[in-house]
């Protein structure tokens, strides 16, 4: 099922059939440095993190991490959506390339997509999203989304600290 579609590419939810994939991207050397190991080490393994993770936050929260494919092709290239952690109450914007895709624009054109499904299909008013302080390229990314730097946080009980930035389209009361 299709989420949104830009000009080249097509979000759409993750299947189970999607775990080679999934093996692919989680065992990315870049992707395991940024944003961390989550035990995707075998197809079995990544079906099971489809299953209990990705694809059951589409029925728990009406959202989730969502398949980025050309248009063209239907070739995955990466994951770009929205997630829910227990570790914070806001509403978080994550992405990820494959390596031969980097550098080519898609992930900002799969982030405004999200971004844009966040604010105006399910009324957000705020979205955050954290990085890894030497991950430099999603800093920008997250910059030249309208993302403002806001604070180094501890999200998780022995996790290392991330950059929290935010989107907040509600101005403060006053």
């Amino acid at each position: 099922m299709s989420i949104a579609e830009t000009p080249r590419l097509r979000l759409r939810l993750l299947r189970l059939e999607d775990a080679p994939f999934i093996l692919e991207m989680y065992t990315d050397p870049e992707f395991v440095r940024n944003v961390g190991d989550r035990g995707v080490h075998s197809v079995d393994d990544a079906r099971r993190y489809l299953e209990g993770g990705l694809v059951a936050s589409y029925a728990k929260y009406g959202f989730g991490l969502y398949l980025v494919e050309l248009t063209d092709s239907g070739t995955a290239v990466g994951i770009c959506g929205l997630l829910h952690r227990d570790s914070h109450q806001d509403v978080e914007i994550g992405f990820a390339m494959l390596p031969g895709f980097r550098g080519r624009g898609y992930t900002m054109e799969a982030a405004r997509a999200v971004i844009e499904l966040g604010l105006n299909a399910l009324g957000l008013t705020r979205i955050v999203a954290i990085a890894a302080p030497s991950n430099l390229a999603s800093a920008h990314i997250l910059e030249r989304l309208g993302m403002k730097y806001e604070r180094r946080v501890f999200f998780t009980a022995g996790g290392g600290e991330s950059s929290l930035f935010v989107l907040n389209t509600q101005t403060p009361s006053q």
